[in-house]
Order: C-alpha cells, then sequence, then structure tokens
C-alpha cells in the first residue's frame, strides 16, 4: 500500500465516527509522519477526544488521556519512584506518559510546573525521574486541547511550551450538511471500540521514514528561511520566528509532500502549511492590537510579500 492509499484509508476509517474535520485530520498525519506534536484550540463539545481516540485506534497505537487539572502533579504525568518493602528496593512506577499517543485535555488547567513536565518528553522522547531516564514508546505524540475562550482558572502555555508543538489546529463548528450527518450517525452510533486499525507500528515507522527522504531544494530553504527573518523583522512582531519553527516549517512541508505522493517539496506546501506551524509561535507588540492588527492577518500579509521561487 503506497502513502496516499494509506492516508485516504486513515481518513476513511476515522471518519465512521467523526464526520468532516478532513483538514484537522491531515494536520494530525502531517505531524505524525514528522514526529511532531499537536496543540487543538478550540470550544468544547467539538470532537476533540473523539478525533484523538478515533486516530490512536485507527494507527493500533495506545492511547491515554490526562485530564489537566490545577491539582494534577509533574509525577503523576512523568512516574515516580517508590520503595517496595518486601525488595527492599525503590521501583519505578511508569505515568500516565507511557503511551503512544498522549491527549492533554485542557492543558492550560494545570499550573507552569506540571506544564513544563512535558518539556523533557516533548523533545527528547524521554522522561528523567530521580536522575534515572526511561524512554516512552514509539512512535509518540502529544495532542493537548485548550479552550481559547475561557480563562477563568487557566494558566497560559509559555513561549517555551508552545514552541515544542509542531503545529496548532483547530477543528471549528461543522458545517450545515456535515452537523445533519452528525444528528443521523448518532441515531445508531458507532462505538469507538468497534474501529478497526488500518495501519501499525511498522507501517508508521516507514511512512516517518519515507518523509526523511524528501527533497528540499535550496530555493525553498531560501523561501522558508525569507518567511522567517520577516516575522523577525516586522515593526509589529515582538517574538519572531525561532530556529526551532524554522526547522519545524520544513519538517512539515516534507509530510505534506509525502502524503501528496511527491519525493519534492513545493513553495505551496510552505505556504498551506505556514499558519498552523508559525502561528502560535508569533508574540505581537501590544499597540498591534489597539490597531487591530491579528497574528494571522500579518502572517497572511508576510507570507504574499515574498516572491514565490521557481521549481523544477
Amino acid at each position: 500500500m503506497d502513502t496516499r492509499q494509506l492516508i485516504e484509508e486513515i481518513r476513511k476509517n476515522i471518519a465512521q465516527v467523526l464526520i468532516g474535520k478532513g483538514d484537522t485530520i491531515d494536520l494530525l498525519l502531517t505531524a505524525l509522519l514528522c514526529r511532531g506534536h499537536v496543540l487543538i484550540e478550540d470550544v468544547p463539545g467539538v470532537g476533540k477526544t473523539t478525533l484523538a481516540q478515533a486516530f490512536a485506534r485507527s494507527l493500533d497505537l495506545s492511547f491515554q488521556r490526562i485530564q489537566f487539572t490545577p491539582d494534577v502533579l509533574p509525577s503523576d504525568i512523568t512516574g515516580y519512584n517508590l520503595y517496595d518493602i518486601q525488595s527492599s528496593k525503590m521501583v519505578f512506577h511508569q505515568g500516565a506518559i507511557m503511551s503512544h499517543i498522549i491527549l492533554a485535555d485542557e492543558i492550560n488547567r494545570s499550573s507552569p510546573k506540571t506544564q513544563s513536565s512535558l518539556l523533557e518528553v516533548m523533545e527528547e522522547n524521554q522522561v528523567t525521574v530521580d536522575g534515572r531516564t526511561y524512554p516512552v514508546p514509539q512512535p509518540f505524540m502529544v495532542l493537548a486541547t485548550q479552550n481559547p475562550i475561557e480563562y477563568a482558572g487557566t494558566f497560559p502555555l509559555p513561549e517555551a511550551q508552545l514552541d515544542r508543538f509542531l503545529l496548532r489546529a483547530s477543528m471549528g463548528y461543522p458545517q450545515h450538511n456535515e452537523e445533519i450527518e452528525i444528528l443521523r450517525q448518532h441515531i445508531n452510533p458507532k462505538s469507538l471500540s468497534e474501529l478497526s486499525p488500518v495501519a501499525d507500528e511498522q507501517m508508521i515507522a516507514q511512512l516517518q521514514q519515507s518523509t526523511s527522504k524528501i527533497h528540499v531544494s535550496s530555493p525553498v530553504m531560501e523561501y522558508i528561511t525569507k518567511l522567517v527573518e520577516k516575522t523577525r523583522e516586522h515593526e509589529s512582531i515582538a517574538l519572531g520566528i525561532s530556529p526551532r519553527g524554522t526547522i519545524a516549517l520544513m519538517r512539515a512541508a516534507r509530510a505534506r509532500a509525502c502524503m501528496l505522493g511527491r519525493d519534492f517539496v513545493l513553495p505551496d506546501d510552505v505556504q498551506t502549511l505556514s499558519g498552523p506551524v508559525l502561528l502560535h509561535r508569533l508574540v505581537l507588540r501590544p499597540e498591534a492590537a489597539l490597531h487591530s492588527q491579528s497574528a494571522s492577518r500579518l502572517l497572511h500579509q508576510i507570507v504574499h510579500s515574498i516572491p514565490v521561487p521557481a521549481v523544477r
């Protein structure tokens, strides 16, 4: 089964329990192919948990949901050592992070200390407890959610944490016809437990290896570099894109090319993914809000101000 066929099979499988959201599914697959993580920012009730569970089941991967609240401790996530009387030794009890797909639900409701417990594992695919390192299962992916409207009792994610997410996605409300189909589907709903996997760990590893072989030409690299440099120079932007963000954009563009059956990246891949990859990394100056500027509008202007290179 080639890449495009497998991607389509995954989409169809998830569609059995989740109507629409094809663009969001593609973003999750993009992140999976280049070993990244996704921040899903949307209001409650649009299907974020269903999407994460269906995604994991379609790929035959282990899934763990962590409900972030103010009383969740870092050790609940990473694990902890406990003295065992019978063996007279400290025994490691693994935390909830030891799964392939992690749904960090309402991540901004936990304390900054708990949020920071994810920094190491998201970057290095390992956790360190009392000086000892434990690798997490592979493939590994964090899907974090937060409500963009409700701020009471929340702790905004710091820039260092946001920068660890390869991209940000938003599901949005369903279209009129999609919502009718949702109602029809829930007359006789299909349980997530009935969803059969269409891929496995080996197939995902092959997809990830294929993505790493996608060619990025010098003109495309130049195009990406000019784009991020503009964000650092713009008068309305206080914090532009870091080198980690530059690399993330290139990685995501390679994954999109692979999903579309190409072995090379086009400027169109960069433009399509510039919003999901870069927007959550931008910090605007306070005066930008006074002029009704938004990060989305500024990035759109920047992207379209740079000449598109010819790629052969």
